[in-house]
């Protein structure tokens, strides 16, 4: 097909706001959620050839099976899945009729903000990897990732049907959260095709198991005795994909549970210590300070005054 035809091609490609709807109005921001079935049922669940203008679209398939056609290329994809869109690609999706999961759909200048607080960071890039070009996004080997993006995307759901007070922040602030756990799952995937897929499952497992584990205080040995693999592989493997040895990563998983309950709790300290495990709350004292340079006495004072940042 030569460049013309193309050309005549995506000029008669309609261009809809949400399908079968007209356009949005220009330079108003837009955060839309809604039900899989909601528009697709309606269409006898395909959903046809369209573009959105100004609007990224981002299709979370939690269960069921969806033939999409990407820019002519036909992507079969099982759940769980996103699939990102951006607002140029012609995109359809033919589901199957027990598909179930959310249509995200957002505007640019959500994406992009132009809000000056968050340039030193790289805000406005952060999203970037997602849309650049599409991509489907496997979720099923990120339980976790899984059950966190269903929950936001259920409490989106919500506000969009239950607008209250800050409403269009809260929407923004959702749709941006799901997002960045979008971003991270993409970055582990890359990290794990460049890495080696097996490296990266292995890893995987073990931050699943400190996260079950690590009020009980585990050492490195054990873990390696529950995956199976000598204490120095883990240990090698921690510091290859995360910069971070397998021991740092227990200890930052409990100083972060320790703020958590700080913060937010208002059990005293030696009540802390021992819900993470600490027979000494006097040992815990000088660990918690080692590794954040407050006493939890001091961190908590402060947590009620400033925003303290918890590293992850």
């Amino acid at each position: 097909m030569t460049t013309d035809n193309k050309n005549k091609q995506r000029q008669s490609i309609p261009q809809f706001s949400l399908y079968g709807e007209e356009l949005k109005p220009a330079n108003t921001e837009f955060v839309h959620i809604e039900l899989i079935a909601t528009r697709s049922r309606l269409y006898n669940w395909h959903i046809g050839h369209h573009t959105h203008s100004g609007l990224f679209q981002v299709l979370f398939l939690l269960s069921g099976h969806v033939n999409a056609e990407i820019d002519g290329a036909i992507w079969a994809c099982d759940s769980p899945v996103a699939i990102t869109i951006h607002p140029s690609v012609i995109h359809s999706f033919t589901f199957s009729q027990e598909a179930q999961g959310f249509v995200l759909t957002i505007d640019q200048h959500v994406i992009f903000s132009n809000d000056s607080r968050h340039q030193d960071i790289g805000y406005n890039d952060i999203f970037a990897s997602l849309f650049v070009q599409p991509l489907a996004i496997d979720l099923d080997a990120t339980p976790t990732i899984l059950e966190r993006l269903e929950a936001l995307l259920k409490q989106l759901l919500v506000e969009s049907a239950w607008p209250l007070a800050g409403h269009t922040l809260m929407l923004e602030w959702l749709s941006r959260s799901a997002l960045l756990l979008l971003v991270r799952t993409h970055a582990d995937r890359a990290s794990a095709d460049r890495n080696g897929r097996h490296d990266f499952e292995l890893f995987s497992r073990y931050r699943s198991l400190v996260e079950t584990h690590y009020k009980e205080q585990l050492q490195v040995n054990d873990y390696a005795t529950l995956l199976h693999v000598p204490p120095s592989r883990l240990n090698r493997l921690c510091l290859k994909l995360s910069g971070k040895s397998a021991f740092d990563i227990t200890q930052q998983r409990l100083i972060l549970e320790a703020c958590r309950k700080l913060t937010y709790l208002s059990s005293n300290i030696a009540s802390i210590a021992y819900e993470l495990g600490f027979q000494d709350p006097a040992y815990f004292s000088r660990l918690f300070k080692r590794h954040t340079g407050f006493t939890p006495k001091a961190f908590r004072e402060k947590s009620t005054t400033s925003n303290i940042t918890i590293a992850h």
